[in-house]
């Protein structure tokens, strides 16, 4: 698990409200504190849609929406003039990024081991933080996925010129 500090706030909320880059992601929950607290919980509710409307969005399988779908909604509850008090995203890699960071790490790990591998973005007090993290199913002593994933999150970043540093 690492956390970064990012230094552009600005940039970074471009990016992440406004652009595709963190679309491939799930939002397992949302949390956004202005005038009031508002949450997002993005466990899909499956009776919303119709049987043509999950195949055609691809979420047959689904139980965590895309961020793509809700990025919108984000943004909506975050713009205007007064920069929220607190905010909080919980993004997990799809359970196909999931897979294919397993493999990367060369770790004994299967999906059936993990939960989720997640991306924390957390604004308070004026910083903006990233927390990478890793759900387990069980306690293991194997912290190979760890390492993979803080090193394609920093990889992940410099391709997208989002700037940090390591708190």
């Amino acid at each position: 698990m690492i956390a970064l500090k990012l230094t552009e706030i600005k940039t970074f909320m471009h990016q992440l409200l406004c652009t595709e880059i963190f679309d491939n992601f799930l939002l397992s929950e949302a949390t956004i504190t202005k005038d009031a607290a508002f949450t997002i919980d993005g466990h899909f509710n499956r009776d919303f849609y119709t049987k043509e409307e999950l195949e055609e969005l691809q979420l047959t399988d689904a139980k965590i929406l895309p961020y793509s779908m809700l990025r919108p909604t984000c943004f909506e509850l975050i713009k205007g003039r007064h920069t929220p008090v607190y905010f909080k995203f919980i993004l997990m890699l799809s359970p196909e990024n999931m897979a294919h960071t397993l493999s990367r790490s060369e770790s004994e790990l299967t999906t059936t081991d993990v939960r989720g591998i997640l991306l924390n973005i957390t604004f308070q007090n004026g910083q903006l933080t990233l927390t990478t993290g890793i759900s387990y199913a069980n306690f293991s002593l194997d912290h190979t996925l760890d390492k993979e994933w803080d090193l394609m999150l920093q990889k992940f970043l410099y391709k997208h010129g989002v700037s940090f540093e390591e708190l």
